[in-house]
């Protein structure tokens, strides 16, 4: 399919990963751009007409949760493949995938302090350590203990979205408990619009040098890479067995027949997407709450985000089939989807913090769509030609190097 992918790759694996690693910008572009609470909750900040809420609507139903699971299920795949040929290979398993996972974290907990506090990777690289026991098992047992883990993360925004609609409701019945008060702003503090001082703090500090930026990630949030885990190890861990899974079965690796691909599409798409719409209005009806936010967005979208993962990488593997230019462009971007995803995040930093163009908390939602595209085209410009001359992205390289512990062969 890809005319860069060599005798060891899966072309399907690089091209849904493509569309993963640029996907993920669409949401977290405004994390990059607005204060944090604007990620969760529209009118947080930048909602300055319709189109900005249309944009809202958009990346709500099709996008948010949906580019982060795939990649999730692309990051249990890979990792079985490389367990697999370590084994083939006769060397220890075991230890490559540690050292893997070592400097994945490493590389995390540098992008978190130093470039962006959104890192996923030093999450991932946690989650990582209790793939290798999974790497055994059968397609059935991976998904079953999938699920379980589904249902746990189910029970967990259950019961936080549970005490946040009571706290909610005991203050709006006039409950002046100040232990009720202090819980529910400690709930809300990132679902809802900033107090005038703290928003003020929040659009210095983007606009602000680099240094503060990183004395807040060092300082005040020196923790965060770890306290996130409990609230997404779960759910991640359960997307990294189905991708597992996935690859076992040969779904990724896109030997099924298109009817069956177009099956589990129309399936996870006909219970996903009315889904996903009814949530998004209750969420407008409520007029976008902290507890609605955490309730609808959160908890009420949990069980619902595999059917939409599954049916968009069915859609992925569907449309891209027969090739072609784009779809050759497409992989290169996923083969150098640990370059792209950290040099998006260089890169988008520096034009909305103030050390660079300082444009943090200046464009609309729909505006933010001008600097996604354009980075999307980036991707797409650099990463084939680099791969048609080199073996692996920059980034990849060193990580694969580090990992062994000895410069790997670049030029092709």
């Amino acid at each position: 399919m890809a005319s860069t992918a060599t005798a060891d790759r899966i072309p399907t694996l690089d091209v849904v990963r493509g569309i993963a690693v640029m996907g993920i910008l669409a949401m977290n572009i405004v994390a990059f751009a607005m204060p944090f609470p604007a990620y969760m909750n529209p009118v947080a900040y930048g909602l300055e007409s319709d189109a900005d809420l249309a944009s809202w609507a958009f990346s709500f139903v099709f996008i948010d949760g949906k580019m982060r699971g795939l990649f999730s299920f692309l990051f249990g795949a890979s990792t079985l493949l490389v367990i697999e040929r370590a084994r083939a290979a006769g060397v220890s398993a075991a230890r490559v995938h540690y050292a893997r996972m070592f400097w994945l974290l490493i590389f995390g907990l540098l992008h978190f302090y130093f470039i962006w506090f959104g890192d996923i990777l030093a999450a991932y690289a946690m989650a990582g350590l209790l793939l290798f026991f999974f790497r055994n098992c059968r397609v059935w047992t991976l998904i079953i203990w999938g699920i379980v883990l589904l249902f746990v993360q189910i029970a967990l925004m259950g019961a936080g979205a549970g005490k946040f609609l009571y706290l909610a409701s005991a203050i709006a019945s006039g409950s002046t408990d100040p232990a009720l008060i202090e819980a529910y702003d400690g709930f809300a503090k990132g679902f809802g619009p900033l107090s005038p001082q703290a928003l003020a703090d929040d659009l210095a500090l983007g606009r602000g040098p680099w240094t503060g930026l990183v004395h807040e990630r060092l300082i005040e949030q020196t923790f965060m890479p770890f306290m996130q885990l409990v609230f997404m190890l779960a759910e991640t861990l359960a997307y990294m067995l189905f991708g597992m899974a996935a690859l076992k079965s040969g779904f990724l690796t896109g030997v099924w027949e298109p009817a069956r691909y177009r099956k589990w599409m129309l399936t996870g798409f006909a219970i996903g997407i009315p889904a996903y719409v009814a949530l998004a209005w209750l969420l407008f009806r409520a007029d976008f709450t902290p507890e609605a936010v955490f309730a609808y967005a959160m908890a009420g979208a949990t069980p619902f985000r595999p059917f939409m993962i599954v049916a968009t990488a069915a859609l992925i593997i569907l449309a891209t089939r027969r090739g072609g230019w784009l779809v050759d462009r497409i992989a290169a971007a996923g083969r150098a989807a640990f370059t792209n995803y950290l040099g998006t995040s260089i890169l988008m930093t520096t034009l909305f913090y103030g050390y660079g163009a300082g444009l943090y908390g200046s464009l609309s939602r729909i505006e933010l769509w001008l600097p996604v595209i354009a980075m999307w085209l980036l991707m797409l410009a650099w990463s084939k030609p680099w791969l048609d001359r080199y073996r692996y992205g920059p980034l990849e390289w060193l990580w694969r190097s580090l990992s062994r512990g000895r410069p790997e062969p670049m030029r092709r």
